[in-house]
């Protein structure tokens, strides 16, 4: 497997010491190619160093968190890391794949560098047999048969006539009638 990098974003550098600190302790061969203290930076790193992982505050100057996961969202993952809990929703519905809540401690950290590593697993390394079966899948898609108008229907009086499309030459407009 590749060597996966990281950025930290934070608008407090003791944070984001703290947070690499126990990464450094829980994930070994984690290099952290990027430091943020604000969104607008944290998308640059991300774009310069095009981390496999960035975890991110929810607050910070520029642009927050979430601001930024909906931007990059696909070309990384995300871990939130905030002091605020009711974000929580918004964060998976963005793309997390977790959500710590400061002050963070080595055991949850732990649990999120393994689903973080579970997920990079699976997109880093896909299964042998993934191609064929995405190609499988998309054989099985049936070509989107171009649907149009068949008929149109005509109030006239009290009556409703259906007319078929085929039968219409021109339409005209009439005061605030066509």
């Amino acid at each position: 497997m590749t060597q996966v990098k990281a950025i930290v974003a934070d608008d407090e550098q003791i944070l984001i010491e703290h947070i690499e600190s126990l990464l450094s302790e829980v994930w070994l061969d984690l290099l952290i190619c990027g430091r943020a203290k604000n969104g607008p930076q944290a998308l640059e790193l991300i774009e310069k160093h095009k981390p496999h992982l960035t975890f991110l505050d929810i607050r910070m100057p520029g642009m927050c968190g979430m601001q930024v996961a909906r931007r990059i969202a696909g070309s990384c993952w995300v871990v939130f890391v905030t002091a605020y809990e009711h974000y929580a929703v918004n964060a998976f519905e963005s793309g997390a794949i977790d959500y710590l809540v400061k002050p963070v401690n080595r055991e949850r950290l732990e649990k999120a560098v393994q689903r973080a590593k579970k997920q990079l697993a699976f997109s880093l390394n896909p299964p042998w047999y993934f191609p064929q079966l995405v190609e499988q899948l998309i054989d099985r898609i049936p070509p989107k048969k171009q649907e149009f108008l068949q008929w149109i229907r005509v109030q006239h009086g009290g009556m409703v006539k259906l007319i078929a499309v085929d039968e219409i030459c021109y339409f005209q407009a009439g005061d605030k009638y066509t």
